[in-house]
């Protein structure tokens, strides 16, 4: 993809629960476009109920791009994300259609839009250490920690960013080399699309309550079912998928260390949490511009006008 060909994509992002997947099939349906998943726990098989995976009457007969890409003992990361990424909106692009990338994994949308950093490998555990440090003291005291030790790149790092944080201690304390320094060198210029950016907002005590809503609609849906059956088809609780948000939960429930009244106060709790970082991470994100979900008109109204800009 040169210069003068980098395909127009729309990202509609934001936190968990916010409605992310109905306004992205509305537009679809409005722009005749395609979706193209940016949630890194929808891309596994047989985890449906707890990653909110659109189901095919949610999709409305919208082709759906990314879902269900590998099995939850395989590998999966964001330079794979890009890898497979890329073709299949170059492809709905060539179609003329308008391609939507919908998801709330920060990550895998900044690394498909601006390029993946070449960085030392991670230490598994040294992260689980300062995963423990951050959940046990919060992020503020390994904010500080990498301000001693990568004064630029905790100034660039929100303290309340603990991913990104744990990456650069993680980097510090493992090679000689800053994570200011990577950032630098890479200037996350390897551009491949011109993106419009959207992020939904939602006020927080409603965005809130939908999560708890949500968490026992999928309660109601079969999520304790869905774990056993994965735990049952061998996939074991130490794999990343099954430690994620939802899965955890009903494997402890399942384990019988919780209630489930328990697990279900946990993964509300833990939903709550997880929506609050996701919503640090995009307002860090350069460009994104922040929009009413209700507001569809309007929506369209900015997409429209992108779409029609002159390369």
């Amino acid at each position: 993809m040169t210069q003068a060909t980098e395909p127009k994509i729309l990202v509609i992002a934001g936190p968990t629960a916010s409605g992310k997947s109905s306004l992205a099939v509305d537009l679809a349906l409005s722009l005749s476009g395609e979706i193209v998943n940016a949630d890194s726990m929808q891309v596994y098989r047989g985890m449906d109920i707890g990653t909110a995976k659109p189901t095919a009457q949610e999709q409305k007969g919208v082709p759906h791009h990314l879902l269900d890409v590998v099995e939850p003992d395989e590998t999966f990361n964001a330079a794979l994300y890009r890898r497979k990424a890329l073709p299949v909106i170059a492809d709905i692009c060539s179609r003329g259609k308008a391609c939507l990338v919908v998801g709330g994994t920060g990550l895998y949308i900044r690394i498909l839009l601006r390029g993946l950093m070449e960085a030392p490998p991670s230490d598994p555990n040294l992260r689980k250490k300062l995963h423990r440090k951050c959940e046990k003291h919060g992020p503020g005291l390994l904010h500080e920690r990498l301000r001693n030790m990568d004064p630029e790149a905790a100034a660039a790092i929100h303290p309340n960013d603990r991913t990104r944080i744990i990456r650069a201690l993680e980097i510090a304390s493992t090679s000689n080399r800053l994570f200011s320094d990577l950032t630098k060198k890479h200037g996350f210029r390897d551009l491949k699309l011109r993106a419009l950016q959207l992020c939904l907002r939602v006020e927080r005590d409603l965005l809130y309550e939908r999560i708890n809503e949500r968490t026992q609609k999928m309660i109601d849906m079969g999520l304790i079912e869905e774990t056993r059956a994965l735990l049952k088809k061998g996939y074991s609780p130490e794999l990343k998928p099954m430690k994620a948000i939802g899965y955890r939960h009903m494997v402890t429930y399942l384990q019988g260390k919780w209630s489930l009244e328990e697990a279900i106060a946990c993964l509300q709790r833990d939903t709550r949490r997880y929506a609050k970082r996701q919503l640090t991470w995009f307002r860090a994100e350069p460009d994104v511009i922040w929009i009413d979900p209700e507001a569809v008109d309007m929506v369209l109204e900015k997409i429209n006008r992108f779409l029609s800009e002159a390369a």
